[in-house]
């Protein structure tokens, strides 16, 4: 199994774990041939996520803003790498960890060092849960 270790892999994560949930279970040649993808992220998912992290950071109103923008421009990136890339795993891991990267440098400028370490540290709970369920 890969793991994703940026800021965004919770997010992405557990959307794409959602997006298996929603997979079509007729396996015909004209059901596969004609579903688009699901997106790799909601398009809900910045502002959840942005709300979500504005509580538990105790985010300011600019701050607020400012994640929710790179939220949107991440989710925005991922969805097209998903549309592009769909067929290749490898390339699409690829460029997700590329989008998370340069979320993750955005993410920095904008938090204080103590509302990065909570992000990191939740990010790090996250996906040790995940993981946990993964094994059962």
């Amino acid at each position: 199994m890969f793991s994703l270790r940026l800021p965004l892999a919770v997010l992405l994560a557990a959307s794409l774990l959602a997006g298996c949930a929603r997979r079509t279970k007729d396996k015909s040649p004209t059901a596969t041939a004609t579903t688009t993808p699901a997106p790799v992220v909601a398009p809900t998912a910045a502002r959840d996520l942005t709300d979500v992290l504005t509580e538990e950071l105790n985010l300011t109103s600019d701050q607020r803003g400012k994640v929710r923008a790179v939220f949107t421009n991440t989710t925005e990136q991922a969805n097209s790498a998903k549309q592009r890339l769909g067929s290749n795993r490898s390339a699409l891991l690829a460029e997700l960890k590329r989008i998370n990267a340069a979320s993750d440098q955005e993410l920095k400028s904008i938090l204080t060092p103590a509302q990065y370490q909570q992000l990191k540290a939740k990010q790090r709970q996250v996906q040790a849960q995940m993981q946990a369920r993964r094994a059962q």
